[in-house]
C-alpha cells in the first residue's frame, strides 16, 4: 500500500522525496488500514456471547453513536451519528456491542443506505427482538468538498424491522425519543 500512495503522490505532481512527504506513504497506508479495519473484524467475535436473558419487553435505545466511514464511490469520508432501538423478546445485547456493530460496518467502504440496513439486520439477528429501528444522520465529504459543494446537507437513512415497521405507534415513539 505504501507504493500505491507514493505513486499517487507522483501522479498529482508531488515529489514524494520532499521533506514533508518522505513518510507520508507509510502514514497514509497505516491510516487507511485503520479506517477500513471493519474488514478484519467479525461481528460474532465482537458480540462474543454478550446476549443476556431478560423479562424486559420495553424499548431499548442507544442514540448518538458517532460513526466514521468512507464513501465507496469516491473514497471520501462521511461521518455522523447512529441511533438504534429494539424491542427485546427474552434477550438483550450488551450495550457496548451495539456501538461495536456500528463501527464494524462503518469501518468498511460503504454507502449509508447499506450501513443502516446492516446494523439493523445484525441487531435483530443477535437479539431475536420483536423489532429493530436504526436511523443514521451523516455528512458526506463527497457532497461537501467536491461535486455540488453543499456544506450544510445531511443525509438521513432509516431501517425499520418488525414492530417498528408494522406498528406506527412504536415507530413514532422511537422517532420521538431520538429527536430529543
Amino acid at each position: 500500500m505504501d507504493k500505491v500512495y507514493r505513486t499517487l503522490l507522483e501522479q498529482i505532481g508531488e515529489d514524494p522525496n520532499r521533506e514533508g512527504l518522505v513518510d507520508t506513504p507509510q502514514r497514509a497506508a497505516k491510516a487507511f488500514k485503520f479506517i477500513t479495519k471493519g474488514y478484519r473484524e467479525n461481528v460474532e467475535d465482537v458480540v462474543n456471547g454478550a446476549i443476556f436473558e431478560t423479562d424486559n419487553d420495553q424499548m431499548i435505545i442507544v442514540k448518538d453513536i458517532e460513526l466514521y466511514s468512507l464513501c465507496e464511490h469516491h473514497l471520501l469520508p462521511f461521518f455522523g451519528k447512529c441511533h438504534v432501538g429494539y424491542l427485546p423478546d427474552g434477550k438483550i445485547i450488551g450495550l457496548s456491542k451495539i456501538a461495536r456493530i456500528v463501527d464494524i460496518y462503518a469501518r468498511r467502504l460503504q454507502i449509508q443506505e447499506n450501513l443502516t440496513k446492516q446494523v439493523a439486520d445484525d441487531i435483530l439477528r443477535f437479539t431475536g427482538g420483536i423489532g429493530v429501528a436504526v436511523v443514521i444522520e451523516a455528512k458526506h465529504l463527497c457532497m461537501m468538498m467536491r461535486g455540488v459543494e453543499k456544506q450544510n446537507s445531511i443525509m438521513k437513512t432509516s431501517c425499520m424491522l418488525g414492530a417498528f415497521r408494522d406498528e406506527e405507534s412504536t415507530r413514532a415513539e422511537f422517532l420521538s425519543l431520538i429527536s430529543n
